[in-house]
């Protein structure tokens, strides 16, 4: 049933992004394609699925492999699209501005060997005209502001026409061509053309915006509804605030809290409760804390690569569960992103830091299990996830095929932190899932994905209350993609976008389970 939906969803999305895609032309088209790549891989191997078709871990990798090599080609193409419609922008800006200096000499009577011999007297009428421009624009932000303040009595007012008019000063034809401005909450949305690429751009505003205005206001650049690039400048209080000590005792009352599930999820593996027999607490201690170490991995890795960005976060508010020992943990940008790569390698890194080391537990634990192994479990057990069962399949063999399975304790944990670490890799609001989806597709990917997140972890919580408590969580606290990078325009390359298909994929892998026909084939159970 999921399969059958997951399908249907994924095919409605490409068809409504085709007609979205194909009014922009090549690019569009461009861009709606490396979006089909991204997701054939999941079809097919669903669909084949579904269809009761065996694809082993070699299939799956040229599967995954194809699709990166196409979407890398794909991306080489849009880019060298992109710039042929940047140069032919540029090219008509320049046309544009010749055609505004000839008029400005025919009116003046003058001619071009004129205005060369009168070199001196030009410097001073444009002196003049900019001192006129830059007072009218001081009028005109004057006369904007007073009529926001006439729409929205009572309220406070945008930003002082003093700022507005030097704010619209660090707007250029080389870089971001302004032709309108409209108030927008405690801020301003300036409307125009991009006249330059879209990082260095940013860079070039929010330079001049330093010099003139300090750190009052952070500019964003932004693609509005209508997809066209817009700079929205807002004051610095609206900006993301450093955590309070409130919240920090808080994180520390939660980790503790986790601990204390860890090592009460490691004692019900093992048949009994840690807080009636608190005289067996050495029996836990090793289990507990292989779970501790893949959450402390997956902080750190998140750490790590916001230090080496320069980005502040926030300490991690982990999310103790019984059944798994936490649901992992949340995590607070405190500064505002650059850029979406920035976005991209600071959410990656800890679910790849954590999932890598749960790997290396879950198959060291496999090679190690033995008969005899402190664990026994039904060999039915693997059929609750694609990823693991198959890579159980190819480890122990025929021993999957006895009623129970003598495991060792490290496949275990390997096997529920790869569980926190997917789930913390859903695509949805500001978990680290939905943010790789923002750095990479955007916000109105996200939206749409973390809609259709929602729905599936409803349905699936029918069967598993898991699953719909996952869903609540997120409804109520990571809801909601993150804030827009100060460049929010330039895409991550494809080496980012390959790992992010990746790990969706893999993502799914380790949630889903196997079908009954596909689990006969690999001969579990």
């Amino acid at each position: 049933m999921v399969t059958v939906l997951l399908l249907l969803a994924a095919s409605a999305i490409l068809a409504w992004g085709y007609s979205k895609a194909k009014p922009f032309g090549k690019l569009g088209i461009l861009a709606w394609l490396q979006t089909v790549v991204l997701m054939v891989p999941w079809l097919l191997f669903f669909g084949f699925s579904a269809a009761g078709i065996y694809l082993n871990l070699a299939g799956i990798l040229v599967l995954v492999i194809s699709s990166a090599g196409l979407y890398i080609y794909l991306g080489r193409q849009l880019r060298a699209a992109d710039r042929e419609a940047l140069a032919a922008q540029r090219a008509q800006a320049l046309v544009e501005k010749n055609d505004q200096d000839t008029t400005r000499l025919t009116v003046t009577g003058g001619t071009p060997s004129e205005a060369k011999s009168g070199e001196a007297s030009e410097t001073v009428e444009a002196s003049s005209q900019r001192l006129e421009a830059t007072a009218t624009a001081a009028a005109d932000s004057k006369q904007s502001a007073e009529q926001a303040s006439v729409q929205d009595e009572g309220k406070k007012p945008p930003i002082p026409p003093e700022d507005l008019a030097l704010i619209e000063g660090i707007f250029g034809v080389d870089t971001f061509f302004r032709t309108k401005t409209v108030p927008y909450q405690e801020g301003a949305i300036f409307k125009g053309n991009l006249r330059g690429k879209p990082g260095e751009t940013a860079d070039i505003l929010s330079q001049k915006l330093a010099t003139i205005c300090g750190d009052r206001y952070h500019a964003f650049l932004l693609a509005n509804p209508e997809n066209k690039p817009v700079v929205v400048v807002l004051p610095k209080a609206n900006g993301p605030s450093e955590t309070t000590v409130a919240q920090k005792v808080l994180a520390v009352v939660l980790a503790i809290a986790t601990l204390a599930t860890c090592l009460e999820t490691a004692a019900i593996l093992q048949g009994f409760d840690i807080f009636q027999s608190p005289e067996r607490w050495s029996e836990v201690v090793p289990i507990g804390l292989g779970i501790v170490a893949i959450l402390a991995t997956h902080e750190v890795g998140h750490w790590v690569l916001a230090r080496k960005r320069d980005v502040k976060i926030s300490p991690p508010f982990f999310l103790p569960a019984w059944q798994l020992g936490s649901f992992g943990s949340l995590m607070r940008f405190e500064s505002i992103l650059p850029n979406r790569s920035v976005l991209f390698d600071v959410s990656f890194a800890g679910p790849a830091a954590g999932g890598l080391l749960s790997f290396i537990f879950l198959f060291i634990g496999l090679v190690l299990s033995h008969p005899g192994s402190l664990f026994q479990l039904p060999s039915e057990f693997f059929q609750g996830s694609v990823f693991v069962g198959t890579l159980a399949r190819a480890v122990l063999g025929d021993a999957l095929q006895a009623d129970l399975v003598d495991i060792h304790p490290l496949m275990i944990v390997g096997w529920l932190g790869l569980i926190i670490n997917a789930i913390n890799l859903m695509p949805a609001g500001q978990l680290d899932g939905g943010r790789v989806v923002q750095a990479i597709y955007g916000r109105r990917t996200l939206i749409r994905a973390s809609a259709v997140t929602l729905v599936l972890l409803a349905i699936v919580g029918l069967f598993n209350p898991l699953s719909l408590y996952w869903a609540v969580l997120i409804v109520f606290l990571q809801r909601q993609p993150e804030r827009p990078c100060t460049d929010d325009l330039s895409e991550p390359d494809d080496v980012r976008a390959a790992l992010a298909l990746l790990a969706l994929f893999l993502m799914l892998l380790v949630l889903l389970p196997l079908t009954p026909s596909l689990a006969v084939r690999l001969g579990i159970g």
